[in-house]
C-alpha cells in the first residue's frame, strides 16, 4: 500500500504562482510513476504531469512550460510548481502513484482556485 497526501493549494489571482506537495509513505519502493491529475467541475479527471523513477517527465500541452513537476526521493514527495496560472487552471489536483503504466494510489486532492 502507498499513502500520499497533498499540500499547497488555495486561492491565487491570474498570473500568480503555487507549488503542490505530494509526500508519499507505506511501499513506496514499488512505485514506478507519480503524477498530478486535475479535475475541474463537470469536467473528466485529466493527467497534469507525471514523472517516472528514471526521471523522464512528460505534461498536458496545456500547461507544458507554465508547470514543473520535480521530486525529492530523499523526502519521498513530489511537487508541482504552477506559474502564470490561468483561470482554467481551477480544479482539485490530485497526486497519484502508478505501478507499472496505470495510476493506482491517489491521494485526497487539493484544491486550486484561480481568480481573476
Amino acid at each position: 500500500q502507498v499513502q500520499l497526501v497533498e499540500s499547497g493549494g488555495g486561492l491565487v489571482q491570474v498570473g500568480g504562482s503555487l507549488r503542490l506537495s505530494c509526500a508519499a509513505s507505506g511501499s513506496i519502493f514499488s512505485i514506478d510513476a507519480m503524477g498530478w491529475y486535475r479535475q475541474a467541475p463537470g469536467k473528466e479527471r485529466e493527467l497534469v504531469a507525471g514523472i517516472r523513477s528514471g526521471g523522464s517527465t512528460e505534461y498536458a500541452a496545456s500547461v507544458k512550460g507554465r508547470f514543473t513537476i520535480s521530486r525529492d526521493n530523499a523526502k519521498n514527495t513530489v511537487y508541482l510548481q504552477m506559474s502564470s496560472l490561468k483561470t482554467e487552471d481551477t480544479a482539485v489536483y490530485y497526486c497519484a502513484a502508478a505501478l507499472g503504466e496505470k495510476y493506482h494510489y491517489w491521494g485526497q486532492g487539493t484544491q486550486v482556485t484561480v481568480s481573476s
